[in-house]
């Protein structure tokens, strides 16, 4: 079975062509529990296994990124999007240009927190083909307004079914954008709630209850929604530039399978 690594492929090689990338780096996730899992037993517990021909797949996707000589970072404890987020964050600061970009290719909607002037997310809508570049305007109308970095206390409010994040029970998702487009964010939602503030004094009381009955979980699942970008590993940029391969090993490769 091949249909992961072609699929994987088509949109890599789509991103190579339209991004043009001075860097390529590739992250995974590894089969032991992360520190989410550690701390929340139903992390992700709903959500269907991949079937095993995926998983046989993920080491002829790695020998594909060998063959263009791409570096590979895991670390254990950790998810692939923590990984991507440090890396976000470190790329910049390991400056061989004056202003890096880092473009995130992926599929997992959880990166879109990671958008800021200089992180971008390259993502799929429907197929392969229609692929769609998030920058902050576009997180901002894909959630009615709020900003890349209040990602994370939607998810704290609203929750997240696929990643089995509790939530506040009851509050949906026009209540936590509206909460957040008020509020800004958790912390300042909960310190006006506790002070009694007119403006807390406007949530409708049903609304209010559910705040004050579920405080816990929703910060909790603020925690487990939140990309770390601090994971300790050694990134090094100049080991990522691109274009270091030789185009007979890619082919190579390309004919065995």
């Amino acid at each position: 079975l091949m249909n992961a690594v072609y699929g994987f492929l088509l949109v890599f090689l789509k991103a190579l062509k339209e991004l043009k990338p001075d860097f390529v780096a590739a992250t995974f996730d590894l089969a032991a529990p992360t520190f989410r899992h550690k701390a929340f037993k139903g992390y992700k517990a709903k959500r269907p296994k991949a079937p095993d021909e995926l998983y046989q797949q993920l080491p002829r996707v790695k020998e594909v990124l060998a063959a263009f000589n791409i570096p590979i970072y895991e670390k254990e404890g950790f998810e692939a999007d923590d990984v991507i987020g440090t890396i976000a964050v470190k790329a910049p600061k390991k400056q061989v240009y004056p202003k890096i970009e880092t473009i995130i290719l992926s599929g997992d909607m959880d990166n879109l927190q990671l958008v800021n002037e200089q992180t971008k997310v390259y993502t799929m809508r429907k197929g392969i083909k229609d692929t769609v570049l998030y920058d902050i305007k576009k997180v901002q109308e894909r959630y009615d307004g709020l900003k890349p970095c209040q990602l994370q206390d939607y998810r704290g409010l609203r929750g997240d079914a696929s990643d089995n994040i509790p939530g506040v029970t009851g509050i949906g998702e026009k209540t936590a954008i509206q909460l957040l487009k008020d509020f800004g964010d958790l912390e300042n939602l909960y310190q006006e709630i506790a002070k009694d503030t007119e403006k807390s004094k406007k949530i409708k009381p049903s609304i209010l209850q559910k705040l004050k009955d579920y405080k816990e979980q929703a910060f909790f699942s603020k925690e487990l929604a939140k990309i770390h970008c601090d994971v300790p590993f050694d990134f090094n940029l100049k080991n990522c530039e691109f274009g270091r391969y030789e185009p007979e090993k890619v082919r190579e490769v390309f004919k065995k399978y």
